[in-house]
């Protein structure tokens, strides 16, 4: 269709419509007329836009009843104009405005004075008058629309807002209620669109003075929309919260307000009836109409905040921002609302809302909002103080959801304030409820027994993971709390704490929390958590904040305050708690349990406080353990802020920190060396190692002044303990003067501070082991490896000649005899003359002894001469101490035989009695021991042990047999079942090394035949088999004759006739117990035999 671009060309094209529409008002008419004019230009358009507007107002307001169809396409049409033309008349602009009101209105008279309801018409009716309101409003030039905001018009102004906001309040349809807010918002001025131009400040007032008349109606009937049930959709409650911020912005602006004068002019005559509906907004009114805005915006916020669609929460946010930035001299009232929902939000779920809650918060603080508006501080500091006081409650009652909530409102708070936080913190009483929230919030769970219960067990696990090569950053410990167990709980505290340290007066809040510390031992470990998260804070280390704070701290005050810190948490009432009853039922040091080192190792302490109440509960000791712990982690965060300044400290700090990481408790432990791994990474140390090296003259002269008042310092073997764990054999000279005088220590006082010593003992001859050990140890592998080659070789014989053969039967027939026990005199002699065999080696031993000892030998030798002397101790403890040091001394001996035979002659007695008639502890202990003599001194104590030792284990193993064989499979958990597992897995292994005699392998495999049945535990069977394995390589035909004893699966048939057949008992037995054991070992022998043929005959192929 050819478009009409001139006004003649229009003109003709759509008069006849016109003229027809005029005459009859009907539906299709409007429908032709707006097909006309899609063929119309805009600009031909524009000038007959009265003329073609004529014909739709006359169809829009016809008398009669209302027709809906017509209603409709007339509005429509009256929309389609407007939107290609521009309106550049006021009258008729308030003339198409009250006639599409009329509309709207029950009747089709005048519009009504008071505010009527919605008329009953159509959706579609609505919905059609309202989008040709919309196209009005927009359609008008600037001057044109301001026209609506003169006083004259104000009656007509105010009833399309009336019937606007009833279709908002009251109509069902969605589509309806959205574009009703849509079109007030454009009336109000404040559409997204660009076809409005910025309005000038006089008129931007006038639009205010002019809505100021409505702004009561308007936002009561916006709150309702935005708090009305959820199921009108999240569009509707966006839109509504749109208009009602825009609404109240302009009205409520600071800059509008302070143009109003005091007092009200005086209208003119004229316009003396109008100006009763105009409003002034002076000062009366804003304070009043405020008051009211803050009970609607806290309703507003409530309901929008946890709204379920995240759109509305990000309006809601926009509100926010709006107000805040428009109205925070008017509306300061209402920010303790408006900030809350704003702070809450910053952890929303969705990711748009956080992002744009940040920017919000961050155009707050980048504008200062806050820091130049003390009403604005002063809102805050009330609401942080009613928080704090309310925290408690709010941690008692909410779930983890809420109390994040809650937090993240305190943090945001805190914020916002900023430098100002001091204003808070300036005045006592908020401080004290802050600080007293922080403190029940922060109420760590101490009910948990393994906390107690797990001690970390000799050294072994501490040198395999001592941290020697390189350093690996350490964690704090997972902490449970009483009244939240989510981890982002606590880590929203710690950024509370740290924003307080970086905003607040740093040696205000460490006295305060200082004082709280030693106020009351209910409030010490949440007190120290807080001082060691305001350090990091104030240092900036880890702290998320919107601005940056006015002065920065010097790291010369934040050192004060850290040497402070320490010199309280290493207070020998903070250091030296008790952790386990253990520690008060060994031995005698009660008095002295919370007596301990000063800041200063080689202080000297005035007084020994007195002795903890014997009744300690665990949940005391849980305490204790966490409040160490915690005391350890700040030491550890002071060193990361001070960097390389914390090697000042370090002789305070190092000494204290080396005793609780030899500390029995585990918790303690791990938690120290997380602290030394710390000191590391901020001192520039590469490794523990490093760091003990470095540092070692200052610790060992610590270590050496405190042996020497061990009453008052019992904790020097602890750092003696760690030293040794955590370093290497370089420390060997710098500590062997303070070996030699815990040796001398032990000796004045081992009745009471033997255990003690035993372990610093036990962690040197573990370092020694581990130092010295290896290279020995390897050597005597391989020589074993040699003996061994050649004893196998030396078994197979390529030729038997007939002299060899002779003489084996002359060997046999006497070794029978022996058996029988028909011995001559001469025999008897020589029997005799056994033990005196072995006694050149003392002379051998003197003759070595002319060269010195190695220092780490020597270190050994003195240790295992105390040893002896302590292993008939009284205290069953002591003993078990002894019996683990004395192997690890044969251990770092063993190089040096000369010098261990003459001590395993000794310490053999006491070990005997051990053996024979101690607790099945000592038993168990002692027995490891004679297996480590036993691989080191090999023939020297065949003798002793074959008449000594073993008729007290063949018999203890006999009589035990039938209760392991008739047991369950708790027997397993038992300690006698664990006496026989041990004796059974070493027993071969001695045997074998001590070259044991036929008659002693015979009591041997007689004792360990009937662990082979299978009533017996598995673990026994398996223990049984290695015994055999051994016995195999020491007597193997012995071996396999006692096994096809039991049970043969082979007949063996004579070579000739004239030999006798061969019986063994074995022979034709049915299948029993003992069958699957005994052919597994025949099995092994056979292949072992196999293999020794094979080694042998390569051995002699290429002769």
């Amino acid at each position: 269709m050819a478009v009409f671009a001139t006004p003649r060309e229009a003109f003709g094209a759509l008069r006849p419509a016109c003229v027809r529409l005029t005459q009859a008002q009907t539906a299709e008419n409007v429908a032709l007329l707006r097909a006309r004019l899609a063929a119309v230009g805009a600009a031909a358009l524009q000038e007959l836009q009265e003329y073609v507007l004529f014909p739709l107002r006359l169809a829009l307001a016809s008398p009669g009843p209302r027709r809906e169809r017509l209603a409709q396409s007339a509005a429509r049409g009256l929309a389609a104009v407007l939107g290609a033309t521009r309106l550049r008349g006021p009258e008729l602009l308030r003339e198409l405005l009250a006639e599409l009101c009329a509309c709207l209105a029950p009747g089709t008279g005048p519009p009504p004075a008071p505010a009527p309801a919605a008329a009953p018409a159509s959706e579609e009716l609505k919905l059609a008058v309202v989008e040709a309101l919309h196209a009005l409003i927009h359609s008008a030039d600037g001057d044109v629309i301001l026209s609506l905001y003169q006083p004259p018009a104000l009656h007509l102004l105010g009833f399309a807002v009336s019937l606007l906001l009833g279709l908002a309040e009251r109509e069902r349809a969605k589509q309806v209620k959205i574009s009703a807010l849509k079109c007030l918002q454009a009336l109000v001025l404040r559409c997204e669109c660009q076809q409005h131009r910025r309005l000038r400040e006089d008129e931007e007032q006038q639009c205010g003075d002019s809505f100021a008349s409505f702004l009561p109606g308007v936002s009561l009937a916006l709150s309702r929309v935005i708090t009305a049930d959820i199921k009108q959709g999240h569009g509707t409650t966006v839109a509504a919260i749109r208009v009602f911020y825009r609404v109240v912005g302009l009205v409520m602006a600071d800059e509008q307000l302070a143009r109003i004068p005091e007092n009200k002019e005086k209208p003119s005559v004229e316009q003396s009836g109008v100006s009763k509906l105009a409003v002034h907004r002076g000062p009366d009114w804003s304070k009043n109409t405020a008051e009211k805005l803050s009970l609607l915006l806290r309703k507003i916020v409530e309901r929008s905040s946890v709204h379920s669609h995240w759109k509305v929460r990000l309006e809601l946010v926009e509100l926010v921002h709006h107000l805040v930035r428009n109205c925070r001299q008017s509306l300061v009232d209402s920010f303790t609302h408006l900030l809350k929902a704003l702070v809450g939000l910053v952890n929303d779920e969705n990711s748009e809302v956080q992002s744009r809650c940040n920017e919000v918060l961050q155009h707050i603080a980048e504008q200062q909002l806050v820091a130049h508006n003390r009403a604005l501080a002063d809102v805050l500091s009330e609401n942080l103080h009613s928080l704090a006081t309310a925290l408690p409650r709010l941690m008692n009652s909410q779930d983890d959801t809420g109390k994040f909530a809650t937090l993240s409102l305190l943090l945001g708070y805190l914020k916002l304030l900023g430098p100002k936080v001091n204003i808070v913190l300036n005045s006592a009483s908020h401080l004290q409820r802050l600080s007293k929230a922080l403190m029940q919030v922060l109420e760590l769970d101490v009910t948990d027994v393994k906390i107690v219960e797990d001690r970390r067990w000799g050294s072994g696990s501490g040198y395999e993971g001592s941290l020697q090569h390189g350093v690996q950053k350490g964690r704090c410990q997972k902490k449970y709390f009483r009244f939240f167990t989510e981890e982002k709980v606590f880590q929203l505290l710690q950024q509370i704490c740290r924003v307080l340290g970086y905003y607040g007066n740093l040696y205000l809040l460490v006295d305060h929390f200082m004082g709280l510390y030693s106020e009351s031992a209910m409030y010490r470990k949440q007190a120290a958590m807080v001082l060691n998260e305001l350090i990091a804070g104030a240092a900036g280390v880890g702290v998320d904040v919107l601005q940056e704070r006015e002065v920065s701290l010097d790291v010369d005050d934040i050192k004060g305050s850290i040497t402070s810190i320490l010199d309280e948490y290493t207070d020998q009432a903070n250091w030296y708690l008790v952790t386990s009853i253990d520690a008060e039922e060994t031995s005698h040091e009660l008095s002295v349990n919370h007596s301990g080192l000063a800041a200063l190792p080689g202080a000297a302490c005035g007084s020994v406080l007195p002795s903890p109440d014997p009744r300690v509960t665990t949940r005391t000791m849980n305490s204790n353990i966490w409040q160490i712990c915690i005391q350890l982690e700040g030491v550890g965060c002071f060193a990361a802020v001070l960097g390389k300044e914390f090697r000042l400290l370090l002789l305070s700090a190092l000494y204290p920190v080396l005793e609780k990481a030899g500390d029995k408790t585990l918790l303690i432990s791990e938690t120290a060396m997380g602290t030394l791994v710390d000191i590391c990474e901020a001192c520039s140390y590469d490794s523990v190692q490093c760091l003990i090296n470095e540092n070692s003259d200052y610790l060992v002269n610590g270590i050496s002044l405190n042996l020497r008042h061990l009453a008052h310092q019992p904790h020097a073997s602890q750092v003696l303990d760690t030293m040794l764990r955590h370093s290497d054999a370089s420390l060997l000279p710098l500590v062997e003067d303070v070996i030699q005088d815990v040796l001398l220590t032990l000796d004045q006082l081992y009745d009471h501070q033997a255990s003690t010593f035993l372990g610093v003992l036990y962690s040197l001859m573990a370092a020694l082991v581990k130092w010295f050990g290896p290279s020995c140890s390897e050597e005597h592998r391989r020589r074993q490896a040699a003996e061994r080659q050649s004893g196998t070789l030396a078994q197979v014989q390529p030729a038997i000649t007939r002299q060899e053969v002779e003489q084996f039967f002359l060997d046999y027939v006497r070794q029978k005899q022996v058996a029988e026990g028909n011995l001559s005199d001469s025999g008897d002699e020589e029997a005799d003359e056994v033990p005196p065999v072995a006694k050149p080696e003392p002379s051998n031993s003197d003759t070595e002894g002319e060269t010195p000892l190695p220092s780490h030998a020597q270190l050994a030798k003195d240790v295992m001469e105390r040893c002896i002397h302590l292993l008939s101790d009284r205290n069953l403890r002591v003993r078990l101490k002894v019996l683990d040091v004395l192997e690890l001394c044969v251990t770092v001996l063993h190089p040096h035989g000369n010098h261990l035979l003459p001590m395993a002659h000794r310490v053999w007695p006491a070990l005997v009695t051990r053996l024979i008639s101690d607790d099945p502890l000592a038993v168990l202990r002692a027995f490891k021991v004679l297996c480590t003599l036993a691989q080191t001194c090999g023939d020297f104590l065949r003798q002793r042990f074959s008449k000594d030792i073993l008729p007290k284990l063949t018999s203890s193993l006999l009589s035990q047999a039938p209760a392991s064989a008739r047991a369950g499979p708790v027997y397993n958990h038992t300690l006698a079942f664990k006496l026989q597992l041990a004796v059974l897995q070493g027993l071969g292994s001695l045997c074998e090394k001590l070259d044991m005699g036929e008659s002693d392998l015979n009591k041997v495999a007689d004792a360990c035949l009937i662990y082979l049945s299978a009533k017996q535990p598995m673990k026994l069977q398996e223990a049984a088999q290695s015994v055999f394995l051994h016995l195999m390589h020491v007597d193997p035909d012995s071996t396999w004759l006692l096994l096809n004893e039991v049970c043969c699966p082979h007949l063996y048939e004579p070579p000739h006739t004239s030999l006798q057949p061969v019986k063994l008992h074995g022979m034709g037995k049915q299948r029993n117990e003992f069958t699957d054991n005994v052919l597994l070992l025949l099995e092994k022998l056979q292949q072992q035999e196999s293999s020794v043929l094979q080694a042998g005959t390569q051995e002699a192929s290429p002769a």
